[in-house]
């Protein structure tokens, strides 16, 4: 829990963040408990929505613990004890948006640090690490396998950078290895676990020092509210990620706070209905004669697949009824994204290509419809002339 004392100037430091959860509770548990019981002072069943921006001090020199919204606020300190206690982790921070997550994580190592990543991930996170290495904020090596990460891993790396699986190949790492392989040579590792979310993998347990997430898609799940989250177990990270947060001000509002507290109640059954339903629809597109590739790692909600004919692309995504083509993913309701021109539009497409990414591929998110809808529509737009 947060201590109710501050130290100068307002400053929280990781000596103060320390989430009170049993380590006995499950995640089920943890997950359909978040926010609940938070409310001393009327028993509410779920965390009230503080919208002020100021807080009262009892008297001269004292304080109940907040400040000013923008250090802290009741309802986001709810959502951050969820978000550390579901990635076993010891502090977390709640961020306006998953890229904002990304770069204050960043913010964390000094300038001029050296980067490796793997190839294969959101077009975002490219579009901003081409822009922190044109500055010379950081120095980026980018690998497309495993292996070839693990090849690059010198004593001059100074943080690796992945997704598992990646955005949009599907492709998993080994955060455990890549870890230990990293700790032996002195390099910090952070891992995006939007796609996997706490249900399917926790960094932290892995080695891994930070592990961060657009909380907008599977956390939140209902593509309502755009949100990011950092979680680690290191009090010397913690602190310079919560003194950057405070000095720059990307911080979660009350409202979104609640919202997403909100969205975890249901993440493990809205998970482990997408991934059945995925499961179902990868299994018509295998046999699908309009498909060449399918790209899916055997759980979660995201499929890639390649199509025959590129050409008749714009047909099919004009074509779909039950699946809605637009950008993000992880909601309820399921979308289809055409990464060339939507997700990863900003990587050079000779880049793009040399890993894989041709613009024969498209992406889907799957929501937790009755998967015969999904099969029949998909059936309907790539068999159909």
């Amino acid at each position: 829990m947060f201590s109710k004392d501050v130290t100068i100037e307002g400053e929280i430091l990781a000596k103060d963040w320390k989430v009170n959860m049993s380590k006995d509770v499950k995640l089920n548990t943890l997950l359909a408990q978040a926010g609940v019981k938070k409310d001393e002072t009327t028993g509410a069943l779920t965390t009230p929505l503080h919208f002020s921006t100021t807080y009262q001090h009892p008297e001269f020199g004292q304080s109940t613990g907040y400040d000013y919204t923008r250090t802290k606020n009741p309802t986001r300190v709810s959502l951050e004890e969820t978000l550390a206690a579901i990635e076993s982790a010891n502090y977390a921070l709640a961020t306006s948006s998953g890229m904002s997550a990304i770069v204050l994580a960043f913010s964390a190592f000094p300038v001029g640090s050296k980067v490796l990543a793997v190839r294969d991930l959101y077009g975002g996170s490219f579009r901003w690490f081409a822009q922190a290495e044109a500055e010379g904020r950081f120095a980026f090596t980018y690998a497309n396998t495993e292996e070839e990460l693990l090849n690059k891993l010198t004593e001059d790396i100074d943080i690796v950078y992945i997704e598992t699986p990646t955005n949009p190949l599907m492709v998993e790492f080994d955060i455990a290895r890549i870890s230990q392989a990293a700790h032996e040579r002195g390099a910090a590792v952070i891992v995006d676990n939007t796609f996997y979310s706490p249900i399917y993998q926790r960094p932290l347990e892995d080695g891994a020092d930070i592990v961060l997430h657009s909380a907008t898609k599977y956390l939140g799940g209902h593509n309502d509210v755009l949100a990011g989250a950092i979680m680690t177990n290191d009090a010397a990270i913690y602190d310079k990620l919560f003194y950057n947060l405070n000095t720059t001000g990307p911080v979660l509002s009350p409202f979104d706070s609640y919202l997403l507290l909100r969205g975890l109640k249901t993440l493990a059954l809205r998970m482990e209905r997408s991934t059945q339903n995925a499961q179902e629809v990868v299994a018509f597109l295998k046999q699908s004669p309009a498909v060449k590739e399918v790209l899916y790692p055997g759980k979660g909600g995201m499929i890639s697949f390649k199509v025959v004919d590129e050409g008749k692309i714009p047909h099919l995504l004009n074509s779909l009824k039950v699946f809605t083509f637009a950008e993000s993913l992880g909601g309820v309701e399921s979308l289809i994204t055409y990464p060339t021109t939507q997700t990863h539009a900003d990587i050079p497409v000779e880049v793009r290509h040399s890993y894989g990414l041709t613009d024969d591929l498209l992406r889907l998110s799957i929501g937790i419809e009755d998967s015969r809808d999904l099969v029949d529509d998909l059936r309907a737009a790539l068999e159909n002339e």
